[in-house]
């Protein structure tokens, strides 16, 4: 891709080109190399919008919250992009892409754009092209970007590694289930989110959280924000609007604690660093017909030898 592709294609997306975008995210999806020098002129312009993560259990209704914030912030008057990622089939590879079906009341918005991204079979809730597709989204001119994970466990946080901030959807459940939950992605919400708020066990839920929370501040003081609890009715719209409020609240303290806001922009960037250069690694080692660690194998299983040395073997062959 040339420097007069870069620029036009760069200048349609500033301008708002939703057709480019679909296309380029279809193209990153594919894992089109060629799109580096452009992704690269894309990171430079963004930074303006602000990007939020949301993420929870299976079935805790994180599609239908999200369409319901969108309709929120449509009303204000912002515009709004959701990547949502879908799980894959671990068989066929395939994914349903139900998100964007249930988002459907928004498919005639010109100030909505819904993309639906297959995860196949990444771990972590998210795909793994969503960071480069957020690099495409973060140049337009999108007030809001929600990135909406796959159904996720305790482990599968790599949304906070995209978003400054994260929504944490939880359904009413039993003082076990918080309790298991709390070593894992309870710890990376900005705002707690119980959802289904009619169910009886709803009030003890936020209780939980609130204790949760109350107990991550005092072990980690360097945290300057206490993330708030909320109740919504997601499919009767209840509680949308507060969530969206506490949301530009969260905004509003990183802008103005900008240690705080540093110390986690940080974090995102050392692993999306982390990220582009596994990536350029496994590129290198396919482009040079290396056939990479298939030959090495018989040795570790004998343990003759051990992954370490193995790692730096490879190394040292793409340098």
């Amino acid at each position: 891709m040339d420097a007069v592709e870069v620029e036009a294609l760069a200048a349609a997306l500033t301008a708002g080109d939703q057709r480019v975008a679909a296309r380029l995210i279809t193209r990153i999806e594919c894992g089109d190399e060629s799109l580096v020098p452009l992704l690269q002129a894309l990171y430079r312009r963004g930074g303006r919008t602000q990007t939020i993560g949301v993420t929870g259990p299976p079935g805790a209704g994180k599609s239908t919250l999200v369409s319901r914030l969108v309709a929120t912030w449509r009303t204000q008057g912002r515009r709004v992009a959701v990547l949502a990622v879908d799980p894959s089939s671990p068989f066929s590879g395939g994914a349903v892409l139900g998100d964007r079906v249930r988002m459907a009341e928004h498919a005639c918005d010109d100030g909505v754009f819904i993309r639906s991204m297959a995860s196949r079979t990444h771990l972590g809730g998210l795909a793994r092209a969503a960071g480069d597709a957020l690099v495409v989204l973060e140049a337009m001119p999108w007030d809001v970007v929600l990135v909406e994970t796959v159904g996720v466990g305790q482990n599968e946080t790599d949304v906070v590694r995209h978003a400054p901030v994260v929504v944490l959807v939880q359904t009413p459940m039993g003082g076990d289930d918080v309790q298991a939950a709390k070593a894992g992605i309870t710890e990376i919400g900005d705002v707690f989110v119980v959802n289904k708020a009619d169910h009886p066990q709803a009030d003890a839920t936020v209780r939980q959280l609130l204790d949760m929370i109350a107990l991550a501040l005092r072990l980690h003081p360097e945290r300057q924000w206490q993330p708030p609890v909320l109740k919504t009715q997601a499919l009767l719209g209840e509680g949308i609007a507060e969530l969206a409020a506490a949301i530009d609240r969260c905004f509003a303290h990183f802008a103005s604690h900008p240690s705080d806001a540093e110390r986690r922009s940080g974090a995102r960037l050392r692993y999306r660093v982390g990220e582009v250069l596994r990536e350029l690694l496994e590129r290198r080692l396919r482009a040079s017909g290396d056939p990479g660690i298939e030959p090495m194998l018989p040795a570790l299983q004998r343990r003759e030898s051990d992954p370490y040395t193995v790692a730096s073997q490879l190394l040292e062959r793409i340098g």
